[in-house]
């Protein structure tokens, strides 16, 4: 497999944190807004969103390749963003984000079937270091394991499985259409397919100011801005490469929490961090001291 380059390595860096970032907004906004209705509201803005950008860039829009769109658009959008957010009513956002490092070995199976790379004991080493690593940032405590509880689980595990498993049909993607006309295609198709259940909905939604403003993040940015990019991430790297950033997104989590909810750290943290590290090192092959190296003879 070939390296990740550095300039894709710190773009996975920045997904990561924005990523990470959307737990706590999902956290915030669905219990007031409703599952349905927030996961719309997000989809709505992301699609409004990379139309404006479409438009201003001339950009055409992919209507033949609607059928394929549509299934992405099912997979990789409205599946799971509705099931996060149905699991955040039951979920802290430190869990839900622990659970979709799951996406990384479902991707890495599908990217072998697929025949797009390779497995290896590497990979399966830094699959293991991840898990470890999100364990000790998010501390999971004893949390009483009621029917909702598993249920929420059960939610964020599936929708972890319809990013890994996706992924690498998102990379082919990329030979057919540009990153931009499928970021905005997918999110069209997913709030098509949400909108009736946010229509039925929308009579118990309670618009408060928090609410709104932490969808508008969503929508905007971490959905619509953040898909375009990873997108043209995955343009350059391996499916496998490009889903290492999920096991930097609980340390941002936390991270985010501690800064703007006041949310303790615990000692886990640092070496939790360096776990996670050594993950995304050895699933995507970035090696920092290469990296540092190269640096040394370039200012030589």
């Amino acid at each position: 497999m070939r390296a990740v380059r550095t300039r894709h390595f710190l773009q996975l860096v920045l997904l990561s944190a924005l990523w990470g970032a959307s737990f706590l907004f999902i956290r915030v906004a669905s219990p007031v807004l409703g599952p349905n209705v927030m996961a719309a509201l997000r989809i709505g803005l992301a699609t409004l969103t990379l139309i404006g950008i479409m438009r201003w860039a001339g950009e055409p829009w992919p209507w033949r390749h609607w059928r394929e769109l549509l299934g992405l658009g099912t997979l990789t959008v409205a599946a799971p963003f509705l099931l996060y957010a149905w699991a955040a009513l039951h979920l802290p956002a430190g869990y839900s984000s622990l659970l979709n490092t799951m996406a990384v070995p479902f991707g890495v199976i599908a990217a072998a079937w697929m025949k797009e790379d390779t497995l290896s004991t590497r990979k399966w080493a830094g699959c293991l270091s991840g898990f470890a690593g999100v364990a000790l940032i998010v501390q999971l405590g004893p949390v009483e394991p009621t029917s909702s509880v598993l249920l929420a689980a059960g939610a964020c595990v599936s929708a972890a499985a319809c990013y890994g498993l996706s992924l690498t049909w998102m990379k082919r993607a990329t030979t057919r259409m540009t990153p931009l006309s499928i970021a905005a295609g997918i999110h069209a198709a997913a709030l098509v397919l949400l909108l009736p259940g946010a229509a039925w909905t929308l009579p118990t939604a309670r618009f408060t100011p928090e609410a709104l403003a932490a969808v508008a993040v969503m929508g905007i940015v971490t959905s619509g801005l953040a898909y375009w990019l990873n997108l043209r991430v995955l343009q350059h790297v391996s499916p496998v490469a490009a889903m290492s950033s999920a096991f930097m997104i609980p340390l941002f989590g936390v991270a985010w929490g501690h800064v703007f909810l006041g949310e303790a750290l615990g000692p886990g943290m640092l070496w939790g961090g360096t776990l996670v590290l050594v993950a995304t090192g050895l699933v995507t092959g970035f090696n920092p001291l290469r990296w540092l190296g190269a640096l040394r003879r370039t200012d030589g």
